[in-house]
Protein backbone atom coordinates (compact mmCIF):
# COMPACT_ATOMS: atom_id res chain seq x y z
CA UNK A 1 0.00 0.00 0.00
CA UNK A 2 1.34 3.43 -0.94
CA UNK A 3 1.98 5.96 1.82
CA UNK A 4 -0.77 8.22 0.48
CA UNK A 5 -3.29 5.37 0.63
CA UNK A 6 -2.21 4.51 4.18
CA UNK A 7 -2.65 8.12 5.26
CA UNK A 8 -5.97 8.59 3.46
CA UNK A 9 -7.54 5.47 4.97
CA UNK A 10 -6.48 6.55 8.47
CA UNK A 11 -7.43 10.24 8.48
CA UNK A 12 -10.81 11.51 9.66
CA UNK A 13 -13.25 12.53 6.91
CA UNK A 14 -12.77 15.72 4.91
CA UNK A 15 -12.57 18.60 5.56
CA UNK A 16 -10.54 17.69 8.66
CA UNK A 17 -7.64 19.99 9.53
CA UNK A 18 -4.34 18.14 9.07
CA UNK A 19 -0.78 19.08 9.99
CA UNK A 20 2.05 17.39 8.10
CA UNK A 21 5.31 17.50 10.04
CA UNK A 22 8.25 17.39 7.64
CA UNK A 23 6.51 17.90 4.30
CA UNK A 24 9.83 18.21 2.44
CA UNK A 25 10.76 20.45 -0.45
CA UNK A 26 7.95 19.33 -2.75
CA UNK A 27 5.06 19.03 -0.32
CA UNK A 28 3.72 16.19 -2.48
CA UNK A 29 1.71 14.44 0.23
CA UNK A 30 0.27 17.65 1.64
CA UNK A 31 -0.75 18.77 -1.85
CA UNK A 32 -2.45 15.43 -2.52
CA UNK A 33 -4.41 15.78 0.72
CA UNK A 34 -5.43 19.33 -0.21
CA UNK A 35 -6.66 18.01 -3.56
CA UNK A 36 -8.69 15.39 -1.68
CA UNK A 37 -10.48 18.12 0.28
CA UNK A 38 -8.49 18.34 3.52
CA UNK A 39 -7.53 21.60 5.23
CA UNK A 40 -3.76 21.02 5.33
CA UNK A 41 -0.75 22.80 6.74
CA UNK A 42 2.64 21.34 5.81
CA UNK A 43 5.70 22.46 7.76
CA UNK A 44 9.38 21.95 7.01
CA UNK A 45 12.46 24.20 6.98
CA UNK A 46 12.58 23.52 3.22
CA UNK A 47 8.82 23.61 2.56
CA UNK A 48 7.62 24.94 -0.81
CA UNK A 49 5.93 28.31 -1.15
CA UNK A 50 2.16 28.43 -0.96
CA UNK A 51 -0.78 29.03 1.35
CA UNK A 52 -0.70 25.47 2.69
CA UNK A 53 2.98 25.54 3.68
CA UNK A 54 5.26 27.21 6.20
CA UNK A 55 9.04 27.08 6.36
CA UNK A 56 9.64 26.27 10.01
CA UNK A 57 10.30 23.46 12.45
CA UNK A 58 7.72 21.82 14.68
CA UNK A 59 8.83 23.64 17.85
CA UNK A 60 8.46 27.00 16.05
CA UNK A 61 4.85 26.40 14.98
CA UNK A 62 2.64 28.98 16.66
CA UNK A 63 -0.75 27.28 16.75
CA UNK A 64 -3.07 26.89 19.75
CA UNK A 65 -3.49 23.54 21.47
CA UNK A 66 -6.09 21.32 19.84
CA UNK A 67 -5.78 23.04 16.45
CA UNK A 68 -5.67 19.89 14.32
CA UNK A 69 -7.85 16.85 13.76
CA UNK A 70 -4.80 14.88 12.61
CA UNK A 71 -1.03 15.11 12.52
CA UNK A 72 0.90 13.22 9.83
CA UNK A 73 4.63 12.54 10.11
CA UNK A 74 6.24 10.54 7.31
CA UNK A 75 9.91 9.64 7.83
CA UNK A 76 10.46 12.84 9.78
CA UNK A 77 10.37 12.12 13.51
CA UNK A 78 13.68 10.26 13.58
CA UNK A 79 15.31 13.57 12.60
CA UNK A 80 13.67 15.66 15.36
CA UNK A 81 16.45 16.72 17.72
CA UNK A 82 14.39 16.68 20.94
CA UNK A 83 12.07 13.75 20.30
CA UNK A 84 10.17 13.96 23.60
CA UNK A 85 9.47 17.67 23.16
CA UNK A 86 8.46 17.08 19.54
CA UNK A 87 5.94 14.37 20.37
CA UNK A 88 4.68 16.45 23.31
CA UNK A 89 3.96 19.23 20.83
CA UNK A 90 2.21 16.85 18.42
CA UNK A 91 -0.02 15.58 21.23
CA UNK A 92 -0.75 19.16 22.29
CA UNK A 93 -1.70 20.24 18.77
CA UNK A 94 -4.16 17.37 18.36
CA UNK A 95 -7.72 17.90 19.50
CA UNK A 96 -9.04 15.28 21.95
CA UNK A 97 -9.76 12.21 19.83
CA UNK A 98 -7.43 13.45 17.09
CA UNK A 99 -5.26 10.98 15.21
CA UNK A 100 -1.48 10.79 14.70
CA UNK A 101 -0.43 9.01 11.51
CA UNK A 102 3.24 8.05 11.49
CA UNK A 103 5.46 6.22 9.04
CA UNK A 104 8.98 5.64 10.28
CA UNK A 105 12.24 3.89 9.56
CA UNK A 106 13.62 1.45 12.13
CA UNK A 107 17.16 1.75 10.82
CA UNK A 108 18.56 0.27 14.04
CA UNK A 109 16.58 -2.97 13.69
CA UNK A 110 18.45 -4.16 10.60
CA UNK A 111 19.79 -7.71 11.02
CA UNK A 112 22.51 -9.67 9.23
CA UNK A 113 20.30 -11.29 6.54
CA UNK A 114 18.79 -7.89 5.72
CA UNK A 115 22.09 -6.07 5.50
CA UNK A 116 23.51 -8.91 3.38
CA UNK A 117 20.56 -8.59 0.98
CA UNK A 118 20.98 -4.81 0.86
CA UNK A 119 24.68 -5.23 0.12
CA UNK A 120 23.85 -7.64 -2.70
CA UNK A 121 21.38 -5.18 -4.20
CA UNK A 122 23.97 -2.40 -4.03
CA UNK A 123 26.83 -4.56 -5.25
CA UNK A 124 28.74 -3.72 -2.06
CA UNK A 125 30.73 -5.63 0.54
CA UNK A 126 28.71 -6.51 3.63
CA UNK A 127 31.32 -5.30 6.14
CA UNK A 128 31.77 -1.97 4.39
CA UNK A 129 28.03 -1.46 4.12
CA UNK A 130 27.55 -2.24 7.82
CA UNK A 131 30.03 0.49 8.76
CA UNK A 132 28.48 2.92 6.27
CA UNK A 133 24.99 2.17 7.57
CA UNK A 134 25.96 2.99 11.15
CA UNK A 135 27.77 6.16 10.12
CA UNK A 136 24.88 7.37 7.94
CA UNK A 137 22.34 6.99 10.76
CA UNK A 138 24.48 8.18 13.66
CA UNK A 139 22.47 10.48 15.91
CA UNK A 140 19.07 9.54 14.46
CA UNK A 141 16.37 8.15 16.73
CA UNK A 142 15.85 4.40 16.49
CA UNK A 143 12.62 2.44 16.45
CA UNK A 144 12.42 1.76 20.18
CA UNK A 145 12.88 5.43 21.08
CA UNK A 146 10.28 6.51 18.54
CA UNK A 147 7.65 4.02 19.65
CA UNK A 148 8.25 4.76 23.32
CA UNK A 149 7.83 8.50 22.78
CA UNK A 150 4.61 7.98 20.83
CA UNK A 151 3.12 5.39 23.19
CA UNK A 152 3.86 7.50 26.26
CA UNK A 153 1.70 10.33 24.91
CA UNK A 154 -0.89 8.79 22.60
CA UNK A 155 -3.09 5.69 22.60
CA UNK A 156 -1.76 3.20 20.07
CA UNK A 157 -4.38 2.00 17.61
CA UNK A 158 -2.24 0.07 15.15
CA UNK A 159 1.33 -0.85 14.25
CA UNK A 160 2.35 -2.43 10.95
CA UNK A 161 5.80 -3.31 9.64
CA UNK A 162 6.31 -2.58 5.96
CA UNK A 163 9.02 -2.48 3.26
CA UNK A 164 11.11 0.67 3.13
CA UNK A 165 14.53 -0.17 1.63
CA UNK A 166 13.04 0.19 -1.87
CA UNK A 167 13.08 3.94 -1.25
CA UNK A 168 16.85 3.94 -1.76
CA UNK A 169 17.07 0.96 -4.10
CA UNK A 170 14.29 1.98 -6.49
CA UNK A 171 10.54 1.45 -6.63
CA UNK A 172 10.97 -1.61 -8.87
CA UNK A 173 12.56 -3.46 -5.93
CA UNK A 174 9.50 -3.05 -3.69
CA UNK A 175 7.72 -6.29 -4.76
CA UNK A 176 10.89 -8.31 -4.12
CA UNK A 177 11.47 -6.68 -0.73
CA UNK A 178 7.85 -7.32 0.25
CA UNK A 179 8.04 -10.96 -0.85
CA UNK A 180 11.26 -11.58 1.10
CA UNK A 181 9.74 -9.98 4.19
CA UNK A 182 6.65 -12.16 3.83
CA UNK A 183 8.87 -15.24 3.54
CA UNK A 184 10.81 -14.25 6.66
CA UNK A 185 14.07 -13.94 4.69
CA UNK A 186 14.71 -10.29 5.54
CA UNK A 187 13.31 -7.88 8.12
CA UNK A 188 10.82 -5.09 7.48
CA UNK A 189 12.44 -1.85 8.61
CA UNK A 190 9.43 0.35 7.87
CA UNK A 191 6.91 1.03 10.64
CA UNK A 192 3.42 2.45 10.22
CA UNK A 193 1.91 3.60 13.50
CA UNK A 194 -1.44 5.15 14.31
CA UNK A 195 -2.32 6.70 17.66
CA UNK A 196 -5.13 8.73 19.16
CA UNK A 197 -5.01 11.59 21.62
CA UNK A 198 -7.17 10.58 24.53
CA UNK A 199 -10.51 12.36 24.81
CA UNK A 200 -10.95 14.72 27.71
CA UNK A 201 -12.21 13.23 30.96
CA UNK A 202 -15.55 14.52 32.28
CA UNK A 203 -13.70 16.86 34.68
CA UNK A 204 -11.99 18.46 31.68
CA UNK A 205 -8.56 16.89 32.14
CA UNK A 206 -6.77 14.94 29.40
Amino acid sequence: MRTLDFVRQTLPPVPARVLEVGCGQTGELASALVAAGYDVLGIDPMAPQGEHFRRLRLHDLDEPAGSFDAVVAILSLHHVRDLDAGVDRIAELLRPGGVAVVEEFGWDTIDEPTIAWLAEQRGAAVEGLREEWLADHLGLHGEAALLTALRDRLEERSLERVPTLFRELGAEVRPLEAALIEAGTIRALGVRWVGIRAALDPDGSG
